[in-house]
């Protein structure tokens, strides 16, 4: 029984979180107690919900786990670790306290969304055990160890704040905004896996909800506390401004642009609907992103040009690296695009195989990047992610003419994984790059935390895939494909690159401590 309860995956996180609890502080007790339980919550809700099967009434991906587990633990664990890495610098003074402060309000945001969604995960297995014949004896024991779960879990919270809270409003302020957090998550889960379905497993779609929510509360909180005397958050960069308030109107772009259409049927006629759509999809686009999103910019940041000047100032500040660095990435995507592309349409390799040539692609354009211009990297990381949003959003509405043409060429790469509706894998791959890197901005004592993604993508990944598709024999489970043999390729290679890029790091001198800090605030300044 417990051999089937803990398989490869849970065994591999339960492994990670042991990890980041034997890290943790005294001074961060409340936060490791508050992720031990939503751990073992999630462990059980994953349990409960796999044990129902398709009896739910959402349509997740086919053939995949639910990765509940998963889903529940990796930000809040990600914002623990941070945590961790900051009381360390506190503690020999390299940080604020308010630095400190800030990244212990998005935890308890994180876990308490992730806390949230579980809670609604188990109502539902909760709900769908009176529809069968079990017994009201397990059921009543299934309840009482949510609840107490859920108490416990807003009794640290409680705790937690109340020893730091100056006063009794700031604190009742913070936990309603935190709350809040938890409300949304529930609504817009729901919403995703209604609009979405077979896209995404629990897992995924409970690790995008409760990013998306948490980015985005972020966003709105710095805008109140602009138009407010609340104090709320350390200095942000211009850069990390910029990709935020750009990801908010691309995503806004798709409701206006619905609505538009709503209101302006009834006055089109039949000829040329598709030029009239997309003429006001354009506009809806340019509309955003010239002139709402760069006021928002604006007030939260106190630019003194418009946001895309001050964009190409940034550029241009050192035009012979950053545009050769720009020169060297189209290269390198014109070149694989269109030989993958080729070999996509006339070879019979798998295409799980073929698309983790573009791992290898990432790791050839990004570690360059990450060694030499990491600001710049940041930006185009951001820019690399709109641009793929607008497309994607111009492939799912078949805006003309680029729709039809799109939605050919992402075909041609995609597999199970992704859906009829939705092409994630190559936000999937940049994303899982971008983000070690964005969040290793400010303080930073591990060198090659940046390079976590491109690394374990780029090359573990590969080697996972490629050695358990051609040798594995031996799986994790009954139902899985992953194999021991590809787990050992992938973790052997990563050993390895790292061994190599840490000779590499230390020659150029290029080791992310507080002189590159210390670099970058000074090249902030100078816009």
């Amino acid at each position: 029984m417990a051999s089937s309860m803990l398989n490869g995956e849970r065994a591999v996180v339960l492994l990670f979180v042991s990890s980041i609890l034997y890290s943790t502080r005294i001074s961060l007790l409340y936060e490791g107690l508050s992720f031990s339980l939503l751990t073992i919550f999630a462990l059980f809700v994953e349990i409960s919900v796999e044990s129902y099967g398709s009896a739910f009434p959402f349509k997740t991906r086919p053939g995949a786990s639910s990765g509940i587990l998963l889903g529940a633990v990796t930000l809040p664990g990600v914002a623990i670790s941070k945590l961790i890495q900051l009381s360390r610098a506190l503690s020999v003074h390299e940080v604020g306290v308010e630095e400190v402060e800030f990244i212990r309000l998005q935890y308890w945001a994180t876990s308490t969304t992730c806390l949230c969604v579980l809670v609604f995960l188990c109502f539902m297995c909760h709900h769908e055990s009176k529809k069968t014949s079990s017994a009201s004896l397990h059921n009543d024991c299934h309840m009482k160890f949510s609840i107490s779960s859920i108490a416990l879990f807003t009794a640290v919270c409680y705790l937690s704040f109340s020893a730091k809270s100056s006063s009794k409003w700031n604190m009742a302020l913070t936990l309603l905004w935190i709350v809040c957090h938890g409300v949304s998550a529930v609504k817009f889960i729901q919403h995703v896996l209604n609009t979405f379905p077979a896209c995404a497993s629990f897992g995924e779609a409970l690790l995008v909800t409760a990013g998306f929510v948490v980015y985005f509360g972020d966003m709105f909180a710095c805008t109140t506390a602009r138009l407010s005397s609340i104090a709320y958050e350390v200095e942000r960069s211009e850069i990390n401004t910029i990709i935020q308030g750009m990801l908010l109107g691309l995503l806004i772009i798709p409701i206006l642009f619905k609505s538009i259409l709503k209101k302006w049927k009834l006055y089109m006629t039949s000829s040329n609907t598709e030029v009239k759509q997309s003429t006001i999809f354009y506009g809806c686009l340019a509309f955003i992103l010239l002139a709402i999103v760069p006021l928002w910019m604006q007030f939260v940041q106190d630019f003194h040009v418009h946001p895309f000047l001050w964009v190409l100032k940034f550029v241009f500040s050192e035009p012979h690296k950053r545009l050769s660095l720009c020169v060297y990435w189209v290269a390198v995507i014109c070149a694989s695009v269109l030989r993958f592309y080729n070999i996509s349409k006339n070879s019979k390799i798998e295409r799980i195989l073929l698309r983790k040539y573009y791992h290898l692609v990432a790791v050839l354009m990004f570690v360059p990047a990450v060694i030499f211009q990491p600001l710049f990297l940041n930006l185009a990381f951001g820019a690399a992610l709109g641009v793929f949003l607008v497309l994607e959003i111009i492939r799912v509405w078949r805006i003309w003419p680029l729709g039809p043409l799109v939605h050919k060429f992402m075909n041609a790469f995609t597999d199970h994984r992704d859906s009829d509706l939705l092409i994630v894998s190559h936000f999937s791959l940049l994303l899982g790059c971008a983000l070690p890197i964005w969040m290793s901005s400010g303080f930073n004592d591990r060198p090659l935390a940046p390079f976590a993604g491109i690394l374990s993508l780029g090359i573990g990944d590969t080697m996972a895939s490629m050695v358990g598709y051609k040798y594995g024999v031996l799986r994790w489970s009954k139902t899985g494909k992953k194999t021991v043999e590809g787990t050992a390729a992938g973790i052997t290679s990563v050993l390895a690159a790292c061994s190599a890029l840490l000779p590499l790091l230390t020659a150029t001198g290029h080791m992310f401590t507080q002189e590159s800090m210390a670099w970058q605030e000074c090249n902030d300044r100078v816009f």
